[in-house]
């Protein structure tokens, strides 16, 4: 049998930020919460299938622990002309990818086997929850989990559980929220689409994030021009909160897994990619969503907010390409929204050339012309 210590010293040798111990008991607030917020969770319920993650039992019977290990992702700098757009923990996600992070899982899972312990990697337990039951940090008002030790007790990382049917002693839990007193809900008055209601309580549907990988149809008008720049994920709340200031004050070398790929993302590339560009240049690494066009209705919205007329070209042969209602709907808003003459005369064109009962996308150019400038 493995010792706790001995698990500790593999997880430190591979690199992991910090490692901690919990039991298998089920998750009887988290269950609670989700349940009495089914209104607002019941597509993330439902098509992640989160009660069977209520109880770790549902995904690994024998499991008689929950091993966490921390991963901090932030360890490098992010190129900056994708910060702002792309949630920097997504940036370098290689789950799809196997590359480094991916493979020193695998290899401290090879160490637990050839220690005669069977694990599981669930994806739909509660991971920031089942890190502060193992002591490895608490809550910020943003719902985010924060280290007590990786990257500057910050909130960028990323816990690992890892269920085994190896019983060890666990640690005592931190289950509370962390932030300084003096803090004034900065994360809070900070959200733009108001998504974060209050302590700890979050609405989905209007979550950045879960608009711009789960978002159903065109978005909604009242929450475009807040969800401003980004195109998959939001780094908001963790951008403003003070516990993350010390980390985001310091030099860090640049991320060059990132950094290679920059060119690939840029957002004229991403509104005139094909399935094949997608598939073999995007998706491997932004994977939540497999929908072309979310992706380009978010690319077009996040033009429109920057107000750069550079956009207009590459927005207008868009349209001309594209048939899909949610996109086109999308650019015409877009245009509208950065104006001038160009986008005028542009919107005028479309409106001339929209065939059949297309009330969607005429809505939409009429409403543009209402506000180009």
């Amino acid at each position: 049998m493995v010792l706790k210590s001995e698990v500790i010293e593999k997880a430190k040798d591979l690199g992991f930020a910090d490692i901690g111990f919990t039991t298998v008991e089920p998750f009887d607030s988290h269950k609670e919460i989700l349940l009495s917020r089914k209104k607002e969770y019941r597509f993330l319920i439902m098509s992640l299938d989160l009660k069977k993650g209520f109880d770790p039992k549902n995904i690994f019977p024998d499991g008689k622990s929950i091993i966490v290990l921390i991963e901090a992702y932030h360890k490098e700098a992010f190129p900056p002309s994708m910060v702002g757009k792309f949630g920097r923990c997504y940036q370098d996600d290689d789950r799809i990818t196997h590359r480094e992070f991916y493979n020193r899982v695998k290899v401290f899972r090879e160490f637990l086997s050839d220690n005669g312990i069977n694990s599981r990697v669930p994806f739909n337990i509660p991971h920031r929850l089942t890190a502060v039951r193992a002591g490895l940090g608490t809550f910020g008002k943003n719902n985010f989990f924060y280290s007590r030790k990786a990257a500057r007790r910050s909130s960028w990382t990323i816990p690992i559980p890892i269920i085994v049917d190896q019983e060890f002693t666990p640690d005592e839990p931190t289950n509370e929220v962390g932030c300084p007193e003096w803090c004034k809900h900065s994360c809070i008055a900070s959200c733009p689409t108001g998504a974060l209601i209050s302590i700890r309580k979050l609405d989905p549907r209007k979550c950045i994030s879960f608009l711009s990988y789960f978002g159903q149809g065109l978005t909604p008008k009242e929450l475009r021009e807040p969800m401003g720049m980004w195109v998959y994920g939001c780094d908001r709340c963790q951008n403003v909160c003070p516990r993350n200031s010390a980390w985001l004050a310091q030099e860090l070398p640049m991320n060059q897994n990132v950094a290679a790929l920059k060119k690939d993302f840029e957002l004229t590339n991403l509104l005139h990619m094909d399935k094949r560009y997608f598939k073999k240049k995007i998706w491997p690494h932004m994977f939540y969503t497999s929908d072309l066009w979310r992706w380009k209705m978010n690319v077009a919205r996040s033009m429109g907010n920057s107000l750069d007329p550079k956009y207009i070209p590459d927005l207008i042969k868009a349209f001309e390409e594209n048939d899909d209602e949610r996109v086109n709907g999308m650019i015409a808003w877009a245009l509208g929204r950065i104006g001038g003459s160009k986008a005028k005369t542009a919107l005028e064109g479309f409106l001339n050339g929209i065939n059949g009962n297309n009330d969607v996308v005429r809505e939409e150019v009429l409403e543009a012309l209402e506000i180009v400038k």
